[in-house]
């Protein structure tokens, strides 16, 4: 079998781009790569790239010719998302989050000691801080 290394890009489907950036941008601090306004908008979080579409716009075919035929595609419901960060970065982003007003879902340790704390972004997606130990990984 072919090797797959990692996972390079994973995406979420959400109503408001702006709404979106004050989340990811703003408040988590992920670095922007790309945005094309209505359509989506990319951060950074480690070597793993977050693609934020807004669904109705991705279900439109590329026009003919367009140099990036990526075919439609699109969610309904809201998705999930889990971003790896030691136990220190773990409380560091509660405090962050609590500070900016977002209820914190669930915090709690798995059976392995690994802690997770869930919260919900602006379209409902379910965002996860998880120590990598949680699947055996390291940081």
């Amino acid at each position: 079998m072919p090797a797959i290394n990692n996972v390079l890009e994973a995406a979420l489907y959400v109503d408001d781009l702006e709404a979106a950036a004050a989340f990811y941008g703003g408040v988590l601090g992920l670095e922007e790569v790309r945005r094309h306004e209505p359509r989506n908008i990319f951060y950074r979080a480690g070597n793993t790239i977050v693609l934020l579409f807004v669904a109705v716009e991705t279900r439109k075919p590329p026009a003919p010719g367009d140099p990036l035929p990526v075919p439609p595609h699109g969610a309904d419901g809201p998705g999930h998302l889990c971003f790896a960060m030691d136990a220190e970065d773990i409380e560091k982003m509660v405090e962050t989050l609590v500070g900016a007003g977002i209820e914190i879902e669930a915090d709690f340790r798995w059976p392995n000691g690994a802690r997770s704390v869930y919260v919900r972004d602006p379209a409902g997606n379910s965002i996860e801080f998880a120590e990598p130990k949680l699947w055996g990984l390291a940081v």
